[in-house]
């Protein structure tokens, strides 16, 4: 059987992790990547193997023999090339988010709608081995009914700065950054209700801090310390048509001692926490009990996530798997994240009818 052809738009850091996922997977084929910096699709090119290279990304998604794409761009292109290749008959796989508006979410849905090709959405953490696990004690109804859960994603000192710090390009800072990711594990793991309403605040009080000393942290390729027009910090009670809720803060930079990563849901029969390592509540004969699963991770493992990410998008394309982030829930997601900006902006609570 040949190999499925695939083409990756955009050659930042966030397309390493995907290239390496295909390449390891026995189906598929690097076969194109387009970048606005020929030389970065060259580099990225060569040492995987891709035969073409491209700056158009019109040019790429014009070649018949590519069946998916991946798309590892600034957030304010996502829903433009996202539309381009569906029209143009290709599988898509976005990394989060979805794209910057929910105007532009829906576009994008009612393109994967008229083309029938599939759009995944790269919420990474659903496809990590410690949210599979806990997902199944959740679908035998371990823990009853979720109705409660809280994330924290904090950096003291992580402003990426270049695109990232750049709101025009991004949409925002840490809130779409980040927490995408945990508001959406938080969500995916409560079945994924309807949002009633959502009431939130960022703040922008720390800049980017780049003059800190004798503390490295991660910078963006393009990194740029006097340019910041995003959020420090975010903070946000997003309330479900169920009853259900989830309280998230998130940040970039803030005064805290150290970074925290916890993600953690409560239900009426138990309670897990997803990070920073897995474990779950239970009561059994009047007694607390808390589990601890003995387990290869139990932390999230980010090269294998995007390892099965990858593989799960394959096997969508090609009929024999259901996509875990489908178009639908980008949108939903979409309509959390602007509503905790409309918040914080107008200083009300956003409801939806």
């Amino acid at each position: 059987m040949s190999k499925l052809k695939i083409g990756v738009i955009g050659a930042g850091s966030i397309s390493e992790v995907h290239l390496n996922a295909y390449k390891s997977n026995p189906e598929v084929e690097i076969y194109a990547i387009c970048d606005l910096n020929e030389q970065r699709a060259k580099e990225k090119a060569e040492a995987f193997g891709a035969s073409h290279v491209f700056t158009n990304y019109h040019d790429l998604l014009a070649l018949p023999e590519i069946h998916s794409v991946s798309i590892c761009t600034w957030n304010n292109s996502h829903a433009e090339i996202s539309i381009a290749a569906l029209e143009a008959g290709k599988h898509v796989l976005v990394e989060k988010p979805l794209c910057k508006t929910v105007e532009e979410a829906l576009q994008v849905e009612e393109a994967v709608q008229k083309s029938g090709k599939l759009l995944q959405v790269g919420f990474v953490r659903r496809y990590g081995s410690n949210t599979k696990i806990l997902k199944q004690f959740l679908d035998n109804g371990e823990l009853g009914e979720i109705y409660y859960a809280k994330a924290s994603c904090l950096r003291r000192l992580g402003n990426p700065g270049g695109w990232f710090s750049d709101k025009e390009r991004s949409g925002g800072g840490p809130l779409i950054d980040l927490g995408v990711h945990v508001i959406d594990i938080c969500w995916y793991l409560m079945g994924r209700p309807k949002v009633k309403s959502v009431t939130g605040n960022a703040y922008n009080r720390l800049g980017n801090r780049s003059n800190i000393k004798n503390l490295s942290f991660y910078r963006a390729a393009d990194y740029n310390g006097a340019v910041n027009t995003v959020e420090d910090l975010a903070n946000a009670l997003i309330r479900f048509e169920n009853g259900a809720s989830i309280m998230v803060d998130v940040s970039f930079t803030l005064h805290a001692q150290k970074d925290e990563l916890s993600v953690k849901i409560y239900g009426d029969k138990g309670g897990a926490e997803l990070e920073p390592e897995l474990a779950i509540v239970t009561e059994k004969h009047d007694t607390i009990l808390n589990v601890l699963p003995q387990v290869d991770n139990l932390s999230f493992d980010f090269v294998d996530a995007f390892k099965n990410e990858i593989a799960h998008f394959i096997d969508a394309t090609m009929g024999r798997k259901e996509t875990l982030s489908p178009v639908q829930d980008g949108v939903e997601m979409m309509k959390m994240l602007c509503a905790i900006y409309e918040s914080s902006e107008t200083g009300k609570e956003i409801v939806f009818e």
